[in-house]
């Protein structure tokens, strides 16, 4: 990009001999979502983890509290970094940041690698704090697919183009498991990959059906398998068994799980009030994968439709900001971020109702996790971004 194009894109108004007045474009409505959608996380999560700390954090009910609002101040400050910078410029270290993430994965095996509620999954970093690989691979798909994408050109439309970009998909996504044995974000992390080729793959069509019935085909395989290997050790198997009869292992395996429905289900249409959860003080670490629960319990079926509606919200401007976007890389970059947001909060939702075993996806925005929320703010400064380079004519 030359001097006069970079000199351009700080004007906000400028005029056209063609088309009168062009302005630059800049999602308000993204950044309003995200900031409530925030606040909202912050209060909940002190509503339900303040048992929690108080009990295992040395009386300090706020303790999770403090430490979230923290990230998320520090992370809103680098979002607002982010949104500065010209998202064409990931493209040139795009492959560099997707071996990077594989790079730290592999760390976790070494010495580095620390090791929580029998997971390995995050690396030690200085003043106590932790880094889970996993979620800056998120981040490294969902910039490295889209130049992928763009560097094949319309050969992305072949079939060898197709395996090409779901190969590099596919290794992301073993890395994950492999290296921090993470099947959830792995799924995650392939589900990013095939939203953002089926957004430019012609036979779309198809692609929905064989999803379609791998999902139905998948579920109806987890009822099988769990009816045929109750004598299994296996921790994912274990999983599956305590979805598929909650409440024969409702002491053990589904303990959470039934606790969960339990808080859903006394909460009713508007809730016992805030603060006022009963299985807070039962369920193992709400603050993390069954915060939807305690909401449901404090502030009922309302509490929950508000929650849907924040991100339907969220992910409605994203898709407007790809469909708006000024290149086809911007755009495949807005539709992965949308694809990850939507991913997780499906997972989260349907793990919480017990429509899948448990797979320890957390909600985005809301849930405790401190590398979470720093990678997802950074997320949404790059769809700002590109947000800023839309341009409309009037």
């Amino acid at each position: 990009m030359n001097g006069r194009q970079k000199a351009r894109r700080q004007i906000r108004f400028q005029r056209s001999s063609r088309t009168g007045m062009q302005y630059q474009y800049f999602d308000y409505g993204l950044m309003a979502v995200l900031l409530f959608l925030v606040c909202f996380g912050l209060v909940m999560l002190y509503s339900t983890s303040s048992y929690d700390a108080q009990v295992n954090m040395g009386g300090d009910a706020a303790f999770y509290f403090k430490r979230q609002i923290l990230f998320s101040s520090v992370s809103l400050v680098g979002m607002y970094f982010v949104t500065k910078i010209d998202y064409h410029i990931y493209a040139k270290f795009a492959k560099a940041i997707y071996f990077a993430s594989l790079i730290l994965m592999a760390l976790v095996k070494t010495p580095l690698g620390l090791e929580r509620n029998g997971a390995r999954r995050w690396l030690r970093l200085p003043f106590d704090q932790q880094l889970q690989p996993a979620e800056f691979t998120k981040v490294a798909v969902i910039i490295f697919i889209p130049f992928v994408i763009c560097a094949i050109g319309k050969k992305a439309y072949t079939k060898k183009g197709m395996i090409n970009v779901l190969t590099w998909g596919v290794i992301a996504a073993a890395g994950v498991f492999f290296l921090t044995d993470n099947l959830s974000t792995a799924i995650i992390v392939m589900g990013i990959t095939c939203v953002v080729f089926f957004v430019v793959y012609p036979k779309s069509k198809k692609i929905a059906i064989a999803f379609g019935i791998l999902v139905v085909g998948g579920l109806i395989a987890g009822q099988i398998i769990g009816r045929l290997l109750e004598s299994s050790g296996n921790f994912r198997l274990q999983r599956i068994l305590s979805w598929v009869d909650p409440e024969k292992y409702a002491q053990s395996g589904a303990f959470q799980t039934m606790q969960g429905l339990l808080a859903i289900g006394s909460g009713g249409l508007f809730g016992k009030g805030l603060g006022s959860s009963a299985q807070k003080m039962i369920i193992p670490e709400p603050q993390n994968d069954m915060i939807l629960s305690v909401i449901c319990e404090e502030l009922g079926i309302f509490g929950l439709i508000v929650v849907l509606v924040l991100f339907g919200m969220l992910l409605y401007r994203l898709m407007f900001i790809a469909q708006n976007a000024p290149d086809l890389y911007g755009s495949l970059i807005a539709t992965g971020i949308f694809a990850h947001i939507a991913i997780q909060v499906a997972l989260n939702v349907a793990v919480v109702l017990n429509v899948i075993p448990t797979t320890g996806i957390t909600l985005p925005f809301i849930s405790y996790g401190g590398t979470s929320v720093v990678f997802l703010m950074g997320e949404m400064g790059i769809a700002l971004n590109i947000s800023r380079q839309i341009r409309f004519q009037s």
